[in-house]
């Protein structure tokens, strides 16, 4: 069983919701894993497994509820070494360059982070699924096993 801490960012509440049925399915499937809102720098060194889910605004933008941690990772530089790190991103692929730009950044950092990739990030297309479950539920059980 492991410990999965869910940060999401959400405009418009899709990622909210994929947040909230991502730790419904962890749960069932053995884990422990939670959405940790309103997050902070220390809820992410804390956690044992961390799951960001972000839709994407603007130009390629992080949503403003996650915006402040994503910043204050950048900043402070939280080496996540030896933590199983995975990245849903939410995008509209008629944005061209800026699809899924928010989860593009986040697993950028997270890269520079030294995180461990506990599974390839996940781009779901708002244009292909109306409702992201659909895409994430086999990714969901891909990362279940490899937790």
């Amino acid at each position: 069983m492991a410990k999965v801490s869910i940060f999401v960012g959400s405009m418009y509440g899709n990622a909210e919701n994929l947040a909230n049925d991502s730790a419904e399915f962890l749960n069932k499937s053995g884990h422990e894993a939670s959405v940790i809102e309103p997050a902070s720098i220390v809820d992410v060194v804390q956690a044992e497994n961390i799951l960001f889910i972000s839709s994407t605004t603007g130009s390629g933008d992080i949503p403003d509820n996650l915006l402040p941690l994503f910043l204050q990772m950048q900043s402070e530089f939280p080496m996540l070494t030896g933590k199983k790190v995975a990245v849903i991103a939410l995008g509209d692929s008629s944005y061209g360059d800026t699809y899924c730009g928010a989860g593009k950044q986040i697993d950028a950092l997270i890269e520079e982070l030294n995180a461990t990739r506990a599974q390839p990030r996940l781009d779901i297309d708002a244009c292909e699924y109306f409702e992201p479950w659909e895409p994430a539920e086999p990714w969901l059980q891909a990362l279940a096993k490899n937790l």
